[in-house]
């Protein structure tokens, strides 16, 4: 690790405070939600940014020579959910060592952009030919599967987002964009419409009604839908300026315990409650601007590598908190993903503070790599 050319002006303060404000959002309505989980989740942020701030002064090119490690760690533990997670809500995703209980499926987000980040630079010459894209289909295959059957659709699908974000920023033909669309989109067509056949069985019957409830949310709104029908009803009620912070209205669907994991997955809903419409716009335009930033530094990266950390933790912000916000607003099917730096869930929380240190280093690996070029020219 050298310190000597990082220079506090280059620190990207700006992508800090975003975050940081987002989190302190998260942190009171995380509180409004389960009053006994805002001291857990004030702790995560506070870890979070430690670990952030460590993580953004390490050179990534130290921890990304480390990949098939990162990889082979990867797999084990989620091979090890598999074995011997706990089970909670219909899945099997929680696994805990030391005494310390977590998501692997979380960390796996983060773990997998490390080590294609490193392994696409290495083969960055050849990462149109078919060899370097099938090991790459190849590599990313083994962790989406054993997500997938904890069962995780939700957070599969977002392994699946992230792959392609990794493989735009990697340098991968346009060409072979359009060519895999003009594959993908009937094909995708095609399974969704086999995946929903009762007989199917690759979805299991509680995803295959979240689809039907969102597609006929009428004849569900006492079952799946029912989640989502109450979310949008709580943000509606909020209209311009919300209820109040922790309010005691009868009509608060959130007081009357109609929104179930408020604190998780329809943690929008509070917001838009309480706050308001001014309070969710709020919420998605920090959520822009941290994606907006995380791709400006991966446009100014010094390598491959750094290109590809800061798109994808770019993207996993952007697309996680897209989904999210569809879910609560009824505009796309209950997936389950938590709103990144928002939701209570201490992995996913560490999990984002973490990317972002990433990125943060990013930065500072790019203005070094200037610093020093100047340097030499004098």
């Amino acid at each position: 690790m050298n310190f000597r050319n990082y220079r506090l002006k280059d620190y990207d303060f700006k992508l800090v405070l975003l975050v940081i404000a987002l989190s302190v959002i998260g942190v009171y309505a995380v509180g409004s939600a389960q009053s006994n989980l805002q001291n857990r989740q004030l702790m995560g942020v506070i870890g979070g940014a430690v670990a952030m701030i460590v993580i953004s002064l390490i050179d990534y090119h130290l921890i990304l020579k480390l990949y098939w490690f990162i990889y082979a760690g990867n797999i084990g533990l989620l091979a090890l959910v598999l074995l011997m997670g706990e089970s909670s809500h219909n899945a099997q995703r929680w696994l805990t060592i030391g005494g310390i209980k977590f998501q692997p499926s979380e960390l796996a987000k983060i773990l997998l952009i490390l080590f294609f980040a490193q392994f696409i630079m290495k083969r960055r010459e050849k990462l149109n030919t078919f060899p370097v894209i099938a090991a790459c289909v190849a590599l990313l295959l083994v962790p989406f599967l054993l997500i997938h059957e904890q069962p995780d659709l939700s957070t599969s699908i977002m392994v699946a987002l992230i792959f392609c974000v990794i493989l735009y920023a990697g340098g991968i033909s346009h060409k072979l964009i359009f060519g895999v669309l003009a594959v993908a989109i009937p094909a995708v067509a095609i399974f969704v419409a086999l995946a929903m056949r009762p007989d199917s069985n690759f979805l299991i019957d509680y995803q295959r009604n979240r689809v039907l409830a969102f597609i006929y949310p009428e004849q569900y709104a006492t079952d799946e839908a029912y989640q989502q029908l109450n979310s949008v009803t709580a943000i509606a009620s909020g209209m311009l300026d919300g209820k109040g912070y922790k309010n005691n209205e009868i009509t608060s669907l959130k007081n009357g315990n109609f929104l179930s994991e408020d604190q998780t997955d329809f943690i929008f809903a509070v917001i838009g409650e309480e706050f308001g419409f001014k309070g969710t716009l709020l919420v998605i335009i920090l959520l822009f601007l941290i994606s907006l930033e995380c791709i400006s530094v991966a446009r100014r990266a010094p390598d491959t590598a750094g290109a590809i950390i800061g798109a994808a933790i770019g993207g996993l912000i952007g697309f996680q908190g897209f989904i999210n916000i569809g879910v609560a607003t009824f505009l796309l099917p209950n997936t389950g993903l938590p709103l990144p730096f928002v939701s209570y869930g201490l992995t996913s929380l560490l999990s984002c503070f973490a990317g972002i240190g990433f990125v943060l280093n990013v930065r500072l690996q790019a203005k070094r790599g200037n610093l020093t070029s100047i340097e030499d020219i004098l």
